[in-house]
């Protein structure tokens, strides 16, 4: 059909619910075949299509042709810029932060990093370190240590998780 708008924001709200209702398949069904089948992906740059659609609502053909035209070049904009953006950007690595991991054949710096551990251990509270010493030490798993304490797992797994974040910090600090 052809549109014409009044401009009020009720005629802008039922243009753009036309221009869905009209393309919105047409647009999704040319997504899906640009991003090899993922549904995902097609949904949220048909999402970007019709919000551009809706900021750009006056320079959208008032003819149903010329306007699905308009929708699909924007679509297939959208999936050329994605691609030149993943292109573009390095792949990112996840580091670990081994600074305070000694190397196997350096006695220095095991001797040093074994003062700051037993360091960081004497600054621990005497339930954190018995705590470290039945799981990491004695090898008791979480739950013959909640049985032994008489606490639940959870208490059990969250104590642990505290006891080597005040560790690794103590660890770092030395």
């Amino acid at each position: 059909m052809l549109w014409t708008s009044d401009g009020s924001p009720a005629g802008r709200a039922e243009r753009m619910t036309a221009l869905h209702a009209d393309h919105a398949r047409a647009v999704l069904r040319l997504l899906l075949l640009l991003t090899r089948g993922q549904r995902q992906t097609a949904e949220d740059l048909l999402q970007e299509t019709m919000l551009r659609a809706w900021r750009h609502l006056d320079s959208v053909p008032a003819e149903p042709e010329a306007a699905r035209r308009w929708l699909l070049t924007v679509a297939r904009r959208l999936v050329i810029d994605g691609v030149r953006r993943r292109q573009g950007r390095p792949a990112e690595v996840h580091l670990v932060d081994m600074t305070w991991i000694p190397a196997g054949d350096d006695t220095t710096g095991t001797a040093l990093a074994s003062y700051a551990v037993r360091r960081a251990l004497r600054r621990l509270s005497p339930a954190q370190r018995s705590l470290l010493s039945e799981v990491f030490l004695v090898g008791r798993s979480t739950e013959e240590v909640a049985g032994r304490l008489g606490v639940p797992i959870g208490t059990v797994k969250s104590r642990t998780h505290h006891a080597l974040r005040a560790l690794r910090t103590g660890v770092q600090a030395a």
